[in-house]
């Protein structure tokens, strides 16, 4: 398993500002749904962060995402550890396949692959 990018989740009400604001440190606009928005480097697109309001499909905002090649081999190894599984493992209409695992620190990651 590899994996392709790691980022912040932020639980914010302030997109618009949060975008203004990180923009001025050169992040750009690349994904906006209304509850969440991504932002990213235009010289480093895996250089990101994302904002989100709340979560249109899972319990809890993540702490952080991990997007890795083969999200269903990185769940299978999650519930083999026996770490708990916070949102299970689906396919969002947004194009990405996903859970939520805590670790060991009490953090919410969202791990995901793009389908």
């Amino acid at each position: 398993m590899s994996i392709r990018r790691v980022m912040p989740d932020i639980r914010s009400e302030a997109l618009k500002e949060s975008r203004d604001f990180y923009g001025l440190l050169g992040f750009e606009e690349v994904m906006n749904l209304g509850w969440v928005m991504t932002l990213a480097s235009p010289d480093n697109p895996t250089a990101q962060v994302t904002f989100m309001a709340r979560d249109r499909t899972a319990p809890v905002v993540p702490d952080m995402s991990v997007e890795v090649d083969d999200v269903d081999a990185a769940y299978a190894a999650m519930r083999a550890s026996g770490a708990e599984i916070v949102h299970p493992l689906q396919d969002e209409e947004w194009g990405v396949r996903r859970f939520f695992v805590r670790d060991p620190n009490g953090r919410v990651v969202n791990v995901l692959g793009h389908r």
